[in-house]
């Protein structure tokens, strides 16, 4: 079982994204959800498996989830 304790910066890079503070920060600057009907899932910057990784994140309640929450919150406000 793994027993990583994940942040944003190990999202960021299990998404295969750069992962710094300062380019978690750049991207969520340049990549906004303005739309609340748009699902983070859905929003057209993600590659189809960064997409679906997120997807699967939320459907299966993975240890991802929150974390995957917490970036969707980040891209609206």
């Amino acid at each position: 079982m793994d027993m990583s304790v994940h942040s944003l910066n190990t999202l960021f890079n299990q998404l295969g994204l750069p992962s710094s503070d300062k380019d978690i920060e750049h991207f969520v600057s340049t990549h906004r959800l303005y739309s609340g009907d748009i699902k983070l899932t859905e929003a057209t910057f993600w590659t189809s498996s960064q997409s679906r990784f997120l997807k699967e994140s939320l459907d299966c309640d993975s240890d991802w989830c929150e974390l995957v929450d917490e970036q969707d919150s980040m891209l609206r406000h």
